[in-house]
Formats: C-alpha cells, structure tokens, sequence
C-alpha cells in the first residue's frame, strides 16, 4: 500500500445503466464533428484531419446541476454522444475499433464561449472555456450489449422545452471507429478513456434557472438544470 502526502483523490466516474460506476482515465473530446456545427463556428466542413482537446476526467458530472460557471457571461451548451472505452493500445485499426468501445452515453460540453473566442484569436488552448468545474453533465453509460453501436439516431437538446439543436449521428464528420483509431496514433488508450464525439449545429447560450433536456435515440434523456 503506497504512501500518500495528502489524502489521495477520489477516482472519477460515470454511473452505469447497471447500477455499477465507470472509472473514467482520460477525456478526449473532438472538435466540429458535424458540418452544419463547423460553417455555424466558422470553419470549413470540408473532411481534413480531425483535432482534439481534453476535458479533465473529473469535469464529468451525473448530478443532474450545472452550476453557472465563474468568469463569463456566455456559456453555451453542445450535446454529443459519449464514447466509452474497456480497452486501447496504439495504432488501432478502424476494423477493431469497435471491439474497445464498452458503450455510451448522452453528454453536455459546456462552453464558456466568450473565453474559448478569447483564446481562439490569441491562439491559445481551448481549456479555459472548456475544462472547467462541471462542464460534462453526462448521463448513465449504457453497455454495448444493451444499445448496439450507435451509428445513427437522433441527437438533441431542448433548452426549457424548446428544441436549440437537432441532428443525427450519421451526420459526423468522422465515425467513432475512426476517432478511436486516429487517436490511438498520439496517444496510447486505455480502459476508462472516454471521447467526447462532437455536436450538432444550434449550440447557444443558457441562463441560471433553465433546464436542458439532452437526448440521443437509445440513450435516453439527460435533463440538467442551469443554478
């Protein structure tokens, strides 16, 4: 048993459709994924190579709150699909992808808008508007024994019952074997890594006191509530 300085931190996770908890290593989450999302952030649609960033593990969140984050006056929502991993290694082929994916979930990538343009124009990272306190309201995992391989299917999130973004999954720039592949070219994966795979175009501001509704066909709903 090692020796600790300080108390030792508590291991992130996601809760399970199971009732058992996910440890969550590592958040890796990729960048306009859908087309419609990347002209409606400026960018190019066009296939080129796809860039990621990271959440910290413990950003991740299943209480149901979000609590308005400090430091901005324009905070977004974006719903995507979760990936989650029960094994990795590097240079994983798109054929075997599929067989590290243990399941998935329905997510928020909350965005502190007005510091992540900040730092867009400076050229700086991204995680002062992303990797903040709470900024993934994630929903229970679900098995891929349970759900299959999400290929398709709606995706959407309702801001106080009002439908703000709306897609399908098909409409991802790149498939999910082919994230899990790309990655593990940089990075060597591993059990408990999750991906984070993009969103649909209609991403826009919140206030304290609203709720979202975030829905992927099969996943169920994630209601958060903004405080």
């Amino acid at each position: 048993m090692a020796d600790f300085v300080i108390p030792a931190p508590a291991t992130p996770t996601i809760p399970t459709s199971g009732g058992a908890e996910f440890p969550v290593r590592r958040v890796y989450c990729i960048g306009r994924n859908y087309a419609a999302h990347t002209v409606e952030m400026g960018g190019d649609p066009n296939r080129e190579a796809p860039f990621f960033f990271q959440k910290n593990p413990n950003n991740l969140d299943a209480s149901g709150e979000f609590p308005y984050p400090p430091q901005s006056t324009d905070v977004h929502h974006e719903v995507e699909l979760v990936v989650a991993l029960k094994s990795g290694g590097t240079n994983i082929s798109v054929e075997d992808a599929l067989n590290h994916v243990w399941g998935y979930a329905v997510s928020l990538d909350m965005t502190r808008r007005d510091l992540q343009g900040e730092a867009k124009k400076t050229g700086r990272p991204w995680e002062i508007g992303k990797a903040f306190e709470r900024s993934g309201p994630v929903g229970p995992l679900k098995p891929v024994s349970e759900v299959g391989h999400l290929t398709e299917g709606r995706i959407e999130v309702k801001v106080n019952g009002v439908v703000r973004q709306e897609g399908d999954l098909n409409q991802m720039i790149w498939k999910v074997p082919e994230m899990i592949a790309y990655l593990s070219e940089y990075f060597e994966l591993q059990a408990g890594d999750v991906i984070m795979s993009g969103t649909p175009s209609g991403v826009g501001a919140i206030q304290r006191g609203d709720t979202m509704d975030a829905m992927i066909d099969g996943l169920g709903v994630l209601s958060v509530k903004v405080v």
